[in-house]
């Protein structure tokens, strides 16, 4: 049985390929919807938000977006297709710093209503709540998404965080 997932996109380092070649923060967004395409079914985008950094702020901006999508199979799974598309894109964890610069980072915000607590994934994304880069493009796509765990209202939750909804 297939369940509506949203993934949350950003970037904000450039990827030099084995070509030479330099793809920039919005084309590695990019090129991670178009794989994202091959893997969930009725693709949606959100526009393209540029945002500060959070908690470490001495980096360059990001580019944020979400994506929604129907997608057959576990989370973990989801999961394993994520890591592969970052790797393709240049990201290598074991060379950045925590919450730091990164080409391609997907995290998986919402899958359904699915509420699940592993040590490698946390559903719905453990810090969505405090993070307007997320919650913005994610309410664009589901304007009435809401927090499986507490059934709040996203909308509301950002309200109160003292975030524009638009």
């Amino acid at each position: 049985m297939a369940s509506l997932v949203v993934l949350g996109l950003g970037s904000n380092k450039a990827y030099k390929q084995l070509d030479g070649y330099v793809q920039t923060p919005r084309e590695l967004l990019e090129e991670g919807m178009r794989k994202l395409g091959g893997v969930l079914s009725n693709l949606r985008a959100a526009p393209v938000f540029e945002t500060e950094p959070l908690y470490v702020t001495d980096q360059p901006r990001f580019l944020n977006t979400a994506v929604c999508g129907w997608y057959e199979g576990v989370p973990c799974g989801l999961l394993s297709v994520i890591h592969d598309i970052e790797v393709l894109c240049g990201r290598n964890r074991a060379e950045e710093r925590r919450f730091g610069e990164r080409t391609l980072d997907i995290d998986i915000l919402l899958f359904g209503e699915l509420v699940m607590t592993e040590p490698d994934l946390e559903i719905p994304h453990p810090r969505l709540a405090e993070r307007a880069f997320a919650l913005i493009p994610l309410l664009v796509l589901l304007p009435d998404a809401k927090d499986p765990r507490s059934g709040a209202s996203y909308r509301d939750i950002l309200k109160k965080a003292g975030q524009p909804c638009e």
